[in-house]
């Protein structure tokens, strides 16, 4: 799913409801969805939410068939690669 696209279902309340803290600092107000990924069983999507560091997202597990967020997790491949 790219900036042009339509989401699944509207996941949006569900990322507002979000902790401040689960943010670790960053900023996800822009809400800007730069990659999405449907998993091989055609159940699930992993939506990935960019913040203003370069290599961190916000990825929301959404369960397709019933139209949920499973969960999120604060995805900072800066941190877990050592990127600069």
């Amino acid at each position: 799913m790219g900036p042009d696209q339509v989401p699944p279902f509207d996941f949006w309340p569900y990322f507002d409801s979000i902790p401040q803290g689960d943010f670790n600092g960053h900023d996800f107000s822009q809400g800007r969805v730069t990659h999405a990924w449907q998993m091989p069983d055609g159940a699930h999507q992993h939506v990935l939410i960019a913040c203003e560091t370069p290599n961190v997202f916000l990825v929301l597990v959404l369960d397709l068939h019933a139209s949920s967020v499973l969960g999120h997790h604060l995805l900072d491949l800066n941190r877990l690669y050592g990127l600069p």
